[in-house]
């Protein structure tokens, strides 16, 4: 087996010709997601892969903004990484009090789209930038409700999105959306 040297971290290179078309890129033991992968064409006849792996400091940055609510556990609001953001779980908090807006889906729905923009905004990026979000019920059968508010925020394409009833949301919350933006390079 060949070795890819990359910034210290030694990772086995894969013959392609050994990979399925659906099989999961495997190196070292595991399977490796979230890594970019390139072709070499040191060896002759033999195309190989590596996974490239960065272990620069400040790959990722956490942002904060204090027109979002704080984060109520050990994470960041969102982390930028690699072009991507990624935020955090957003509820229908007030900045300001830390209490929710209402108890209804509808205003909550309102109010962690409008922290969401929020922490976008900190970030660099907007609504147009999310490509992908995931939105967490109390309660399913709230989905039209939250489709109404929540197409009114996204410009089409709309993002790709899944959208799961849950068995509780923290402080009790009706929702609670997460997402991942592209950042400009």
């Amino acid at each position: 087996m060949a070795w890819c040297s990359l910034r210290s971290i030694h990772v086995p290179t894969v013959d392609l010709g050994v990979l399925g078309t659906r099989s999961p890129l495997a190196a070292a033991g595991g399977v490796v997601a979230g890594s970019s992968l390139w072709r070499s064409s040191s060896r002759k006849g033999f195309p190989f892969a590596c996974l490239s792996l960065s272990t620069s400091p400040g790959i990722k940055e956490a942002v904060a903004t204090d027109k979002a609510p704080a984060a109520l556990g050990p994470y960041s609001q969102a982390i930028k990484a690699n072009n991507l953001l990624f935020v955090s779980g957003v509820l229908g908090l007030i900045p300001e009090t830390g209490k929710f807006i209402s108890a209804s889906v509808e205003d909550q729905t309102e109010q962690v789209l409008k922290n969401m923009g929020e922490i976008l905004k900190a970030s660099g990026a907007d609504y147009s930038s999310v490509v992908k979000t995931t939105i967490m019920l109390a309660d399913l059968k709230d989905f039209k409700k939250v489709n109404e508010i929540y197409a009114k925020y996204f410009p089409s394409p709309a993002p790709a999105r899944s959208t799961y009833q849950v068995a509780a949301l923290p402080l009790d919350a009706k929702i609670e959306i997460e997402c991942i933006a592209a950042l400009k390079a």
